[in-house]
């Protein structure tokens, strides 16, 4: 009798709570499509422009965001609708300017670049462009160095101290815990596994950060001498001696035109805008500008298309979802685009560090198929190194930014060695019977043989002339050429032009009308692949399989993507071509 009751209380509780669910998903869903009305935007409006959220090549819009879940959410905003609308904004009669809110810029560099340039292109309308902010780093203030005027809160901060890259190495924490990392690898600057080897760069991986990495610099500094009148070498020394510790200093150096309260500067967007000083400013934000719809140069709607094909995250094998180049999602959309025939032009954008060689290759079937019946053009987001690089070599046209960091045409294998773990640290060992010497070549409770590893090492040195060969009919440079400029070694932008990797500067709208103008169409529709995830199955997704990941975020906090590098040493899967780091330039 007593279970009894107990199984009808559990059955009637989980009916009622099934219900509530039901019921809140239907109040969300209804107040989800209540929202999509696109705002009113009226004469006299100023585009708000904050970039807090973090920045995606693409985002999926979130009707859910307003539901209070009681987890730290990191909200993300899609480049190509910041770039849309700000284009948009310069032909829209009801925009009188755009007013930088910039204490964070949550995007990597060259993205910052692509925002920086159409801000830049904006002002070719004569609207006004105006930044605030209480803190400046450096990536923030190179993004404000577009704008007409810069102000800063009086008692803000400013930062302008140059950059660096900080490599974490674990062989001290592995040696502890009885793990080898077992690399084979091509090119002595192929250096993705250098943290589970060493304790410390080596010379050759120190060599082409400081090369890359002083690119972008010189590069940043030209940019903000350009805009603010300020030589860059008066702008190195600047960041030489830290110079500039106050705002007061950074007034006294003209980096910025005014030290102002928000209320003040206010005050002086009411003056520009003649809204009376009673009355509230007439902003609109970016997300909700997003819904605003675009004036467009003709009538009617467009029959042909150019297809963006979005591949950023790292490059692997199945079908995952935004986020990684997944080969079989990514090489179907590629598919797709070539078979549309009211397609006329692809362009496929990419953000990413590399990835599996298996997967980058099934990936770069459908591209040479693609380019073989249509203008194929490539764009280049923060980073298109290494199988990211060898997705896109067969284009007709490469372009990047000059901060995108490229190259590392290189090729590795690791196989972890957990031997000493089990034997010392656990006590247990591990026995086998096969059939054949190699039958267990792979496995993780024993080290390589030398056999083995000539084995392994002449199927990576296979992988990496392909790589090379790849790239030398794409690029149409020989294969000395290519090789002199691979051997893992990591290039910026502007380097990749200097040595033939890139075909020219530029951004996602660039590549599209270059796309167009190869196909010779002039009126065109834009079609994004692959066709994003469902709104609220992706809810429904993050909610099951983000719970533990969040946890670990809240615990761990910065030290979370130390934790996920070394939970990535037992993902990788087969040869890699990837970047020899992570980096985020500030």
């Amino acid at each position: 009798m007593r279970s009894f009751l107990k199984y009808t209380l559990a059955t009637i509780t989980g009916i009622m709570l099934t219900t509530m669910i039901m019921v809140f998903l239907v109040i969300i869903i209804i107040a989800a499509s209540s929202s999509e009305k696109p705002v009113e935007v009226k004469a006299n409006t100023i585009l708000y422009i904050t970039l807090n959220d973090r920045i995606v090549e693409r985002a999926v819009e979130n009707p859910f965001d307003f539901i209070p879940t009681g987890m730290s959410r990191v909200r993300e905003m899609g480049l190509n609708d910041i770039l849309s609308n700000i284009e948009k904004a310069k032909k829209d009669n009801n925009i009188n300017g755009i007013y930088l809110q910039l204490s964070a810029v949550n995007a990597g560099i060259a993205s910052t670049e692509e925002i920086r340039n159409a801000l830049i292109d904006f002002k070719e309308s004569g609207k006004f462009v105006i930044s605030y902010a209480d803190i400046y780093t450096q990536k923030s203030y190179y993004l404000a160095s577009a704008a007409d005027s810069i102000f800063l809160n009086p008692k803000g901060n400013f930062l302008l101290n140059g950059l660096s890259s900080q490599i974490i190495f674990f062989k001290g924490a592995l040696d502890k815990l009885g793990i080898e990392a077992q690399v084979i690898r091509h090119g002595e600057y192929k250096s993705a596994m250098e943290p589970f080897m060493t304790d410390k760069m080596s010379s050759e991986n120190r060599e082409q950060i400081m090369h890359w990495m002083g690119s972008i610099w010189q590069y940043m500094l030209k940019g903000i001498g350009e805009q603010r009148g300020i030589k860059p070498e008066n702008l190195n020394r600047m960041a030489d001696n830290l110079e500039i510790r106050t705002a007061e200093s950074a007034l006294e150096n003209e980096l910025v035109d005014g030290l102002r309260f928000k209320d003040e500067l206010i005050n002086s967007l009411k003056a520009i805008t003649g809204t009376e000083e009673k009355k509230d400013l007439r902003v609109v934000t970016l997300r909700k500008y997003t819904k605003v719809p675009a004036k467009r140069d003709y009538k009617g709607i467009a029959k042909d298309k150019v297809a963006v094909i979005y591949a950023h995250g790292d490059v692997r094998l199945g079908n995952t979802g935004e986020g990684t180049i997944a080969s079989e999602r990514i090489s179907k959309a590629i598919r797709q685009a070539r078979r549309d025939s009211s397609v006329k032009a692809i362009v496929i954008r990419v953000n990413s560090g590399g990835g599996g060689v298996l997967a980058s290759d099934i990936i770069l079937r459908e591209s040479e198929l693609a380019s073989q019946v249509k203008p194929l053009v490539a764009s280049m987001g923060d980073v298109a190194a290494s199988a990211a690089y060898y997705i896109l070599a067969p284009a007709d046209t490469i372009l990047a930014q000059p901060n995108t960091i490229t190259g590392s045409i290189g090729v590795f294998a690791v196989l972890p060695n957990l031997k000493s773990l089990m034997n010392k640290k656990l006590g247990l060992t591990v026995d086998v019977a096969k059939t054949n010497p190699m039958a267990d070549i792979g496995s993780p409770f024993r080290p390589l043989t030398e056999d083995e590893k000539s084995i392994l090492m002449s199927m990576v040195e296979d992988t990496y002339d392909n790589f090379v060969e790849v790239v030398s009919d794409g690029r149409k440079m020989s294969v000395e050429e290519v090789n002199h400029i691979g051997r893992g070694r990591v290039w910026s932008g502007e380097n990749a032009l200097d040595n033939g990797l890139i075909d020219a500067y530029g951004g996602l709208h660039d590549a599209i009308n270059i796309a167009a103008g190869m196909a010779g169409i002039e009126k065109y529709r834009v079609l994004e692949l692959p066709k994003l995830e469902d709104p609220i199955d992706q809810f429904i997704r993050k909610i099951t399989e983000n719970t533990r990941t969040r946890m670990l975020i809240r615990e761990l906090g910065q030290f979370y993507p130390y934790f996920e590098t070394i939970q990535e040493l037992e993902g990788l899967y087969g040869m890699q071509a990837r970047l020899p780091f992570k980096f985020d330039l500030h």
